[in-house]
């Protein structure tokens, strides 16, 4: 039976469905079950409900909004002056910042129990908007080198190194919203074997300036400069590097053009070591550069190259028929082959 001779049947048997006696109202709820094939109670609502042709209207529940334009102005002040964490975090660190929120912002009793009361959930949907609108920013500054590219050898193969030395380089731009001027940017050099991890600031990206900072890094490393492995960028792909890579019989290459996990260690470290850190403001004097610089040299390279545990993969085991995979290489080390199947056994050490 079709849905429109279910209809026909359903109007020729509402009518007499409520003037019938309870035994008879048995009898015709079964045989509109059998010819229909409806659910016993979704036949019991039908035959219960609107008359056919009518549709009971509903109201539609006004719901007034909890939260304020204020509170969620606060919230996103404290979500932006603590680092942007994530919902959770932001929730359990709310408490702790209301000395600070009282000193800038003058909230009420009410408006304080919001911004408390406020949930994990609340906060990732009011935030969105947020979130959104700093995803678009333009953050790659980086113009391809062609004049070298046939010199400098493409590594397409993972790193599988068993001594220090070996490293990948990057440049992390601090341009705010605007690529206009001259900025600072960040060096960022990532020993693959131990994770061993040195910042420079910079301003400007010349070649002369990542050859200086260079210079500098591979005399503070514990360890000797073997290898360097670049993104196509004009810092890293000039004659002016590649002469000095040769000067110190260090090995250079580069990855393959728009393909980020071929250097998959520095891309994580651009994250942890210098986003987290500097956000994407504009930096762009001497003053600044030199500040940041005083930070990389010191308690900052100390903290995260000797205070803090690094982990490694030590093995992957393929389980059933699903690609054997590494573990997404901007979170953890990995060999950039995208993220991990359910079915993988992992084993790490740290």
């Amino acid at each position: 039976m079709g849905h429109k001779a279910k209809w026909e049947y359903f109007r020729a048997v509402y009518e007499r469905y409520h003037k019938a006696g309870r035994e008879a109202k048995q009898m015709m709820l079964n045989e509109f079950c059998l010819n229909t094939g409806y659910h016993r109670k979704y036949a019991i609502r039908l035959l219960n409900g609107a008359p056919p042709g009518k549709q009971r209207e509903r109201g539609r529940r006004a719901r007034r909004p909890r939260y304020g334009r204020q509170v969620l102005a606060v919230l996103a002040a404290i979500w932006a002056a603590a680092g942007y964490p994530w919902s959770v975090r932001l929730k359990a660190l709310l408490p702790n910042w209301m000395p600070w929120i009282r000193k800038r912002y003058r909230l009420s009793r009410e408006m304080e129990k919001q911004l408390l009361d406020i949930s994990a959930r609340q906060i990732d949907r009011r935030l969105q908007a947020k979130k959104s609108e700093r995803k678009r920013r333009i953050y790659g500054r980086t113009k391809p080198g062609s004049l070298l590219k046939h010199h400098i050898p493409i590594k397409t193969d993972s790193w599988d190194v068993t001594s220090p030395g070996f490293s990948e380089i990057d440049l992390v731009a601090h341009s705010g919203d605007s690529g206009e001027g001259e900025f600072a940017h960040s060096l960022n050099l990532t020993d693959i074997h131990t994770g061993w991890t040195e910042s420079r600031a910079l301003l400007g990206k010349s070649q002369v300036a990542v050859q200086e900072a260079l210079d500098e890094i591979a005399g503070g490393l514990p360890f000797r400069l073997l290898g360097l492995d670049s993104d196509n960028g004009s810092e890293f792909i000039n004659w002016h590097l590649k002469r000095w890579c040769e000067q110190n019989q260090i090995q250079l290459t580069r990855g393959r053009p728009y393909k980020k996990d071929d250097n998959a260690h520095v891309e994580q470290k651009n994250w942890t070591h210098v986003r987290k850190l500097l956000g994407w403001e504009r930096y762009d004097s001497r003053t600044a550069v030199e500040a940041i610089n005083d930070l990389y040299r010191h308690e900052l390279r100390l903290w995260l190259n000797l205070y803090l545990p690094s982990v490694k993969l030590v093995k992957k085991v393929r389980v059933g028929r699903n690609c054997d995979a590494s573990t997404t290489p901007r979170k953890l080390h990995g060999s950039g082959c995208g993220p991990v199947p359910r079915a993988t056994r992992r084993r790490w050490r740290s």
